[in-house]
């Protein structure tokens, strides 16, 4: 047997491999659950198979739900000083012009920030709340009383308490790129709607990867941007695909993901199984709060890697 044959065979494994998981245990569409599931119904059906999950009436009791409006927010934290990404064009932690480019970020109090959101036209560009270092307990620490500390059935189904937990508030310009986290992820949304594309893990050798110069975006004094490299030497691996539109003739590979849409709705939870990719677009002014528990590094994260060296080889 050839070496390119033995090569051809493998990528057939690969397929092979999507092809089995989507026939035996993915669904085609992300489940809807109208009450929360007890912590084992949760861990056997969702957490142990790596499967999403949209869920109702998980959050209905949180006072933010009836307070976050602008009002409120204006009135408990306006005078706040908090960190925003900014962007020309509403990727942070993205790929533009063939570089991984960070937001411009920038402290701006509350009342300044919802004065952007509240009055979109006269700003070209993007603001969107979305550090993800746990700022709903650091900057935001005044809204806690609003929202429950932890998703009780999900910490008793993970046996671990969140490792952060984020507020997240922003544009409708606003898109998270495509990517992957090494978190299971609870994701709440308060106010408006967040659209997720989801690809599971077993899709990974279809999911396009390069490695790019990391760089990141400043602001001048008149108030354009440009991207300046960063000191590090060290390339970025990140999605080089854009799920919105997708450059099949660079990558084709990518036809044979099998991309799944989902909504969450105002007062909506989505499980977000740990290593499934995901891009995200909102509604304008959308309020969230995420819960992330560290993953188990498990034969599942073995199987993850041991797919995603055999693709690099491939390729």
């Amino acid at each position: 047997m050839t070496t390119n044959t033995k090569i051809n065979l493998l990528g057939k494994q690969l397929e092979q491999l999507a092809f089995e998981a989507r026939e035996l245990y993915l669904d085609k569409t992300v489940r809807v659950l109208t009450k929360p599931p007890t912590p084992l119904v949760f861990y056997r059906e969702y957490v142990a198979p790596n499967k999403p999950v949209l869920i109702q009436g998980a959050i209905d009791h949180w006072p933010a739900i009836s307070r976050w409006n602008h009002d409120y927010l204006r009135n408990t934290i306006g005078d706040l000083e908090v960190t925003v990404a900014i962007t020309p064009n509403g990727y942070a932690d993205a790929v533009t012009d063939g570089k991984f480019v960070m937001p411009y970020e920038k402290m701006m109090k509350v009342k300044d920030f919802l004065k952007v959101i509240e009055n979109p036209d006269e700003y070209t560009d993007v603001y969107y709340i979305q550090k993800q270092n746990s700022n709903l307990t650091d900057e935001f620490a005044t809204l806690l009383k609003d929202v429950d500390s932890g998703i009780s059935w999900g910490t008793e189904a993970f046996g671990k308490e969140p490792d952060a937990v984020n507020f997240w508030m922003g544009d409708s310009r606003a898109v998270t790129s495509m990517h992957k986290d090494h978190y299971e992820n609870l994701y709440c949304v308060v106010k408006g709607w967040k659209k997720f594309i989801l690809i599971p893990p077993t899709d990974q050798p279809f999911v396009p990867y390069e490695l790019y110069d990391p760089a990141v975006y400043v602001q001048s004094d008149d108030g354009s941007f440009t991207i300046k490299p960063t000191d590090s030497s060290d390339k970025v691996p990140w999605i080089a695909i854009d799920p919105l539109n997708p450059d099949l003739a660079l990558h084709p590979e990518y036809q044979k993901a099998s991309p799944i849409e989902v909504t969450v709705n105002e007062g909506e939870m989505l499980y977000l199984p740990s290593l499934w990719f995901h891009h995200v677009q909102q509604s304008h002014g959308c309020v969230a709060v995420n819960f992330w528990y560290d993953m188990e590094f498990d034969i599942k994260y073995n199987y993850y890697n041991f797919v995603k060296n055999v693709t690099e080889i491939l390729k």
